[in-house]
């Protein structure tokens, strides 16, 4: 049988080439989606044991002032751990519109 065409009325692509620099774009874009995630992590889990040491405060009335440093420690880390995670968002943003521009994808509408 021979090679069918497929002709769709609003999807017909041809294969693309991408401009030089495209495919590095869109690894750093990766990396930083990666870096992201990882900031977020941390966040979560040093606010996990900021609630933990927060919660031993109460229960261990002893060692409550050991308790209540490691838990401001915790969320000390936790602050930190977010903005990381948002500053590798804006990187993550700035990385695709850079590899937009590279693929001429990038449109400017006036309105």
């Amino acid at each position: 049988m021979a090679e069918e065409k497929h002709h769709h009325l609003f999807h017909h692509h041809q294969e693309e080439k991408q401009p030089a620099g495209y495919e590095e774009l869109k690894e750093e874009e990766k990396h930083h989606k990666h870096k992201q995630h990882l900031g977020e992590a941390g966040a979560m889990a040093a606010g996990a044991f900021a609630l933990y040491e927060k919660h031993e405060a109460k229960k261990d009335p002893e060692h409550a002032h050991r308790h209540k440093i490691e838990e401001e420690v915790a969320a000390a880390v936790a602050v930190g751990s977010g903005g990381y995670a948002f500053h590798e968002h804006h990187e993550k943003k700035e990385a695709k519109e850079e590899a937009k521009e590279a693929s001429g994808k990038k449109h400017h509408h006036l309105f």
